[in-house]
């Protein structure tokens, strides 16, 4: 899919700018540069969206969030959404067999957070998708955004009910809502891949997911290369929402 960017005005500033964040939270200061970098190859600079973070906490998640992986993802995470969200805060979905808790991060409110959220949270169960996803589209719904979202959904593994993950995905494709999925783990993540290429128009209104594995040690994936993969699809995505009518012009 091609993108003109001719037609797209200029910029303007980040949401949230550099000193703002050297002050409030001067430990993202290097990821939130490095997210300006492919921010401004993939020409969505000064683009604005409501960033989401949905993290599994299926059994076999349990190493990642000991070795700090997950925390680590919540900070890159965070450190994009204030170039893209201006009120500097992720709303943080958990989930297993059902949703386990959410939360928020924000700039005065995210080290050693995610661990003591993960471990008030009780049995680590299966891996359902969807209730995690429809947890999302309800508070983007309720909660009044005129941005579009960009989910970032980490997992290590298929859903316990792929039907109903692909269900969700599809009928989610008409909101301005964009999946990015990471995988975590040895998994090969066939049924990811194949949501990420489930077709268009046959299927889904517009291609509303992506893709990446960051393998079974994801600390080792760089924050330039994360950050290059996180944003690979989501501009392509922008254009066409925009030209479907789903994404305000």
């Amino acid at each position: 899919m091609s993108i003109d960017y001719r037609k797209r005005p200029k910029a303007p500033a980040s949401a949230v700018g550099l000193e703002q964040i050297a002050a409030s939270a001067p430990g993202l200061v290097s990821l939130y540069k490095t997210a300006a970098v492919s921010l401004t190859k993939r020409r969505i600079s000064g683009e604005r969206a409501a960033v989401y973070l949905v993290l599994d906490r299926s059994g076999s998640m349990r190493p990642y969030y000991r070795d700090g992986s997950v925390q680590h993802l919540a900070e890159q995470t965070l450190a994009l959404a204030a170039h893209l969200d201006e009120d500097g805060v992720v709303p943080v979905v958990f989930f297993s067999t059902g949703i386990d808790g959410t939360a928020d991060i924000s700039l005065d409110a995210y080290r050693d957070r995610i661990n003591p959220l993960h471990e008030s949270m009780g049995h680590m169960g299966r891996t359902n998708y969807h209730v995690a996803m429809q947890a999302v589209i309800d508070h983007y719904e309720s909660c009044g955004a005129t941005d579009p979202a960009l989910v970032v959904f980490q997992t290590d593994g298929s859903p316990t009910s792929k039907a109903a993950a692909e269900h969700v995905l599809c009928t989610a494709a008409r909101l301005p809502i964009f999946w990015q999925f990471i995988g975590f783990g040895y998994d090969d993540f066939r049924f990811l891949r194949k949501l990420d290429e489930l077709p268009v128009p046959a299927r889904r209104v517009i291609d509303n997911a992506g893709f990446f594995a960051a393998g079974p040690s994801p600390r080792d994936t760089g924050d330039a290369d994360l950050y290059d993969q996180l944003l690979q699809e989501f501009p392509q995505w922008l254009t066409a929402a925009r030209n479907a009518g789903i994404v305000r012009s």
